[in-house]
Formats: structure tokens, C-alpha cells, sequence
């Protein structure tokens, strides 16, 4: 191909737009792509950087204030898949969705609104959508592999944050991380990555539905954890569709929680040991507590999978109940089906999400791109995790280890107690065994939520979420 034909490298292409909040403040909003590159050395010879990827942001800042004392939080979903919308519009940015709430759904087109409780009363904000999410892509002629695993996820989204970092001239910034799900593991990992890569050293880390270690939620032959971890979510979701009778939700969830933390894990360990007496007063417990009737318990060997439970609980009224969100409830076209055919929470939250994201974009941020925006894609798929081969996935070890070399970083973890995909009190375990010193165990702190995996579409949690992060952020306790 000749010098002629070649197409012109990518650019930066960037959108700035000027907003004011509601409280009068004025912002300046900046999205688009944002192109990475890498540096290209043969035999030794540097021969330039190579355009890699463009990866699509959008960042809020607020106009006027110091860099050196206002603090940037970096914020990202998970999936893996799935693009920042979730908490850029549900909670964190400075507009939001309004869709309603389980059993009170709006209709289509849906809304936005004004974002009063944003971040942004405290935090510039930076929101990054993952390669192949969002706008995200790959550069012409690059392979997308590289990108669609833990290490290169990891490797590319710290770039971002560098870049953004230094051409924002924000090195001197209080910075923090907020993922979601997959995101926790992302930003659990970044905060040991930037500090062994680039020296940047982060004041803190939110980690909203937080898994940081699999086999918490893995329900293998052989791993009896998992149901154990569990339990405590599924009583939570029977509570709240009235299987708990009017006993308040603390009650049934501490019974749960001793149960789980202790006999059910001895129960399971002892297998075919059991004493008929044992074994049936295990199948009683598990029922009462979950919802499931005896039999049920009895017939899975008292080892409740939780895709099974969401199709199983309700199936008496015809009703399956949501993965991410509990408090949901849809319709299967079988009602006698194992598994149910899809999540009804997510299909209620991803249409209003998609909606009002596109609009958005183009309308109020003035940035247009005639790509599909992927709010939450399987293409990524298979994702790699090669670095963990013959072992779980864990990154519980790596925060760790962020901690113990800034003994600074704070750490905030959000939990809904509906929540069917990161289950809290598997949040718990993994923090109860996180290996840093006792003088560093204040620097962990837990906040629950009556809601799902995106608690904030529950308008009380989310009123006391946003007070929560702030008051994270700005140090002190909420």
C-alpha cells in the first residue's frame, strides 16, 4: 500500500460542552475517544508509537477548583462486557435515569432528570468504557483478544486513567475508583496495577457489588462454599416477597447469617454422615430460611444453585424472580422449567439504561457516532483469564497489597441484600480473609442497601448511597 492510500492514523476526537448543576455550579463535560497507543521497538530500536485502541469516555469537571485538592474518581462497570452507563446514569454522574422500580416500572420512552445527589458535588468524574463497550474499539487492523482478558482489560483502562491523569494535569489530585461487579475486579487489580506500573498511588477504592474472589460464587462439585455464601441473599429475596411472614428483614437475615457462617457449613462438610435426625433438621432450616419448600431442599441434596432458586421460589404463582436484583419478578413462557430463560431485573433496567444513554450522548453532549453504543455485549467473550490457570479467580491478594503499600487507600464496599450475583455476605468472607495487617482493617468499610446488584434504582438506597460516596470521598462517615 502506498504513503498515499494508507488511511490517516486516528485522532483524539473530543467533544466539550459547558452545564450548570442544579445548585448553580457550572461543569464542562468532555466525551468521545480517546486513542491509545503503544510504544513499538525493533532490535532494539524505537521506531514511534502505534495507535492500539480508541477508548470512549466521558469526563466531568467542575470549572474553577483547585486540581491540587479536588479529588477525580474513575468509574467503570463490568460484565466483563458491559459499558459505564449504569453508574453513570444511576448514580454517580450529573443526570440520571428515571424508570421506576420493581413492581412500578415507567413505560417506554422513559426519562432524565437532574442528578441532585451526584458525585460531582464532590468529585470530577471520569467514566470509561472498556474496549469493544460503549464506542470503545480496537484501532483498524488490530485484534480485539489482546483486550478481552484480565491482564490486557486491566493494562488498557490504566492507560486511560494515566493518560487522562496527565494531560489533565491531575497527578496532584486525590484519586479514587468506583467499579460495579466485574468493575470491583477491575478496580481491585488497578489499584496495585497503577502504583507497580505508573507510582500513582490511589486515596481510595469503591467497590459496588463486589466480587473479588470467585470461588465465593462458584457452584461446582466440591465447592460447598458457595451455598453456604448464599443463603443469607436467598432469605432476603424470600422476605421480600412475603415468605418471612411480617418478621423484620434484620431478624431474618441474622438467623441466616449464624446459620450459614456455621452449621450449614458443617452440614455440607459431613455429606452422607449426616444422622437422618441431622439431615432433616438441615432440610427444615435451609427451607424456612430460603423460601423453598422441604421437598425442594430434600431433592437437591440441600444445595440450592441460584439460578435453580430464582426459577424455583416463585414458581407456585408462575413467577421467576431477578438474578441481579431480587425484587423483580417476570414470566417464563415453562413454568415447569429449571433455569429460567432470562433475568427478569435486567430485563427491566437495560431499556431504560440504553435509552437514556443514546439520547444523552447526542442531545445534551453534543457527541455523535454512528456505532452501536454496546451498553452490555457478549462479544468480549470467551474472556481470558489465563493468568489464573488451575487456580480461581482472585484479586482479593492484590488489593492487599495496594493496601499494604499505602497504607492510605481506603476501601468502600456497597451491598444490596437482593443482590442474586454478588451475594453481600460473600463480600463478607472475602474481607474477613483479606491479608493485611489488623491496623489496616479500619481502612475497609461496608454499607448495605434493601436493593439489588444496582441499588440505586431503588430511590431511598440510592438517596443513601450518594450520601454514603460522598461522604467516602471527602473522608468522612456517613
Amino acid at each position: 500500500m502506498s504513503e498515499e492510500s494508507k488511511p490517516a492514523a486516528p485522532a483524539d476526537n473530543l467533544v466539550t460542552t459547558s452545564h450548570t448543576t442544579p445548585s448553580g455550579q457550572s461543569y464542562t463535560a468532555t466525551t468521545g475517544t480517546l486513542v491509545l497507543r503503544e510504544e513499538v521497538t525493533t532490535d532494539g530500536t524505537f521506531e514511534g508509537l502505534r495507535p492500539k485502541a480508541e477508548v470512549f469516555l466521558t469526563a466531568y469537571t467542575l470549572d474553577g477548583a483547585d486540581p491540587g485538592t479536588r479529588p477525580v474518581t474513575f468509574a467503570f462497570n463490568g460484565g466483563p462486557g458491559s459499558s459505564s452507563v449504569w453508574l453513570h446514569l444511576g448514580v454517580l454522574g450529573p443526570r440520571r435515569v428515571v424508570m421506576g422500580d420493581a413492581g412500578a416500572l415507567l413505560p417506554p420512552p422513559y426519562e432524565l432528570a437532574d442528578n441532585e445527589e451526584s458525585l460531582l458535588r464532590v468529585s470530577d468524574l471520569v467514566f470509561v468504557d472498556p474496549i469493544s463497550t460503549g464506542f470503545s474499539r480496537v484501532a483498524e487492523g488490530e485484534k480485539t483478544a489482546p483486550y478481552h482478558g484480565f491482564s490486557g482489560d486491566i493494562e488498557s483502562v490504566g492507560e486511560v486513567i494515566r493518560l487522562w491523569t496527565s494531560r489533565n494535569g491531575r497527578w496532584m489530585s486525590p484519586k479514587f475508583l468506583a467499579g460495579e461487579s466485574y468493575g470491583t475486579v477491575r478496580a481491585a487489580a488497578l489499584a496495585e496495577h497503577l502504583q507497580s506500573r505508573y507510582g500513582m498511588y490511589l486515596n481510595g477504592v469503591m467497590l459496588i457489588s463486589s466480587v473479588l474472589d470467585y470461588i465465593t460464587g462458584e457452584f461446582n462439585e466440591g465447592n460447598d462454599l458457595a451455598y453456604a455464601l448464599y443463603l443469607p441473599t436467598y432469605a432476603a429475596i424470600a422476605h421480600h416477597h412475603g415468605l418471612h411472614g411480617d418478621r423484620p428483614l434484620a431478624d431474618v437475615l441474622r438467623e441466616a447469617e449464624e446459620y450459614a457462617g456455621r452449621d450449614y457449613l458443617w452440614v455440607l462438610a459431613r455429606g452422607n454422615r449426616l444422622t437422618a435426625a441431622e439431615r432433616s433438621a438441615a432440610v427444615a432450616k435451609v427451607a424456612a430460611l430460603s423460601g423453598l419448600t422441604e421437598d425442594y431442599v430434600d431433592r437437591v441434596n440441600l444445595r440450592v444453585e441460584h439460578i435453580r432458586f430464582f426459577t424455583e421460589l416463585l414458581r407456585a404463582r408462575r413467577l421467576t424472580v431477578g438474578r441481579l436484583d431480587g425484587r423483580f419478578t417476570g414470566w417464563d413462557p415453562d413454568a415447569g422449567r429449571e433455569h429460567f430463560t432470562a433475568d427478569p431485573s435486567m430485563d427491566a433496567i437495560m431499556g431504560p439504561y440504553s435509552a437514556a444513554l443514546n439520547h444523552y450522548l447526542r442531545t445534551e453532549l453534543g457527541y455523535a457516532n454512528d456505532l452501536p453504543y454496546e451498553v452490555l455485549t457478549s462479544r468480549v467473550r470467551p474472556w481470558s483469564y489465563k493468568e489464573f490457570e488451575n487456580a480461581h479467580v482472585q484479586v482479593a491478594s492484590r488489593l492487599a497489597a495496594a493496601m499494604r503499600a499505602n497504607p492510605h487507600l481506603r476501601v468502600h464496599v456497597a451491598c444490596g441484600y437482593h443482590d442474586g450475583a454478588t451475594p453481600y455476605f460473600a463480600a463478607e468472607h472475602t474481607f474477613a480473609h483479606l491479608p493485611v495487617p489488623a491496623e489496616l482493617a479500619g481502612n475497609v468499610e461496608f454499607r448495605y442497601y434493601e436493593a439489588g446488584h444496582m441499588m440505586y434504582v431503588h430511590e431511598p438506597s440510592r438517596l443513601r448511597q450518594s450520601a454514603d460516596l460522598a461522604a467516602f470521598v471527602l473522608g468522612e462517615q456517613a
